[in-house]
């Protein structure tokens, strides 16, 4: 077979995790061993993930780089691919195109303060910069997470957020909207903007990282502004109707940007040069 840009690698699902509600954890692993044993990536990039026959959908790798053999992706069933994919079980093949994108600089931030703040299915794109973080704990100051997702039942990685909770050099803060909580809950109940400003996390020498939904992202900037964050201090990343992955369809232009090759790991500094309608 002939390779191009846009032959993806074949990967074997070798574990599927129910994460929440439409939401599932595929780990993959390369069919082809020479595969595997040439792949690198770094946090924040992303990949093409794709039934064959059905299409591609855009996900980041949500496993780290420390953690070689495998790669992981975490995605909602919502249209004609995921679905496709959400039907895969144990042992299926899939297709995979990638790395792609750029990185979060995480090299840059050592010796400083990381703050994640998250919300609901937001929480994917960022834990393969938090586990990466974890497994070069003692680079980074303090880790603080702020997560929040609609109800108990949409939080994911549940069994993760209990290993960070019960981590000593984690600051974790779960939150669930106001009745979205169950009998059984104890963590917080409120809006994540709400939770961050109780938190009090300082601006001085730290990285604040955000990713969910717009309205989530909305609230949350002017709470790190009140917390002394500047814009060049905030990262996010985006997925902006990213399809091939290489700058050659066009789907994620945004001004003079392209998402997928000038992306997806953006500052707001950076993003609030981008076109004012974006």
């Amino acid at each position: 077979m002939v390779k191009t840009i846009f032959t993806p690698y074949r990967m074997r699902i070798a574990a599927v995790t129910e994460e929440a509600p439409a939401v599932k954890t595929f780990r993959l692993e390369f069919v082809d061993p020479q595969d595997a044993e040439k792949f690198k990536f770094r946090a924040g990039q992303f990949g093409e993930y794709g039934v064959f026959g059905e299409g591609e959908s855009t996900f980041c790798i949500a496993s780290p780089p420390t953690r070689s053999g495998y790669i992981e992706c975490t995605f909602r069933q919502a249209g004609r691919v995921t679905t496709a994919l959400s039907d895969r079980d144990l042992g299926d093949i899939i297709g995979f195109r990638g790395p792609y994108g750029n990185t979060f600089p995480i090299e840059q931030w050592e010796g400083k303060n990381l703050l994640f703040i998250a919300g609901g299915i937001g929480l994917p794109p960022m834990r393969c910069v938090i586990w990466n973080v974890l497994d070069l704990r003692d680079r980074y100051k303090d880790v603080s997470i702020v997560y929040g997702a609609r109800t108990v039942a949409d939080l994911v990685y549940k069994n993760e957020l209990a290993e960070w909770g019960s981590r000593p050099d984690v600051n974790l803060h779960i939150t669930v909207d106001p009745g979205g909580e169950t009998l059984e809950w104890k963590g917080k109940i409120g809006f994540v903007p709400k939770i961050l400003e109780e938190a009090k996390p300082t601006g001085t020498n730290s990285i604040a990282v955000v990713c969910g939904p717009p309205i989530m992202i909305k609230l949350t900037l002017p709470v790190l502004a009140k917390l002394g964050f500047a814009p060049e201090q905030i990262y996010t990343t985006l997925e902006n109707r990213m399809k091939c992955g290489l700058g050659k369809c066009g789907r994620c232009n945004v001004g003079s940007v392209m998402v997928c090759k000038d992306g997806p790991v953006f500052t707001l500094a950076q993003l609030e040069k981008l076109p004012q309608e974006y």
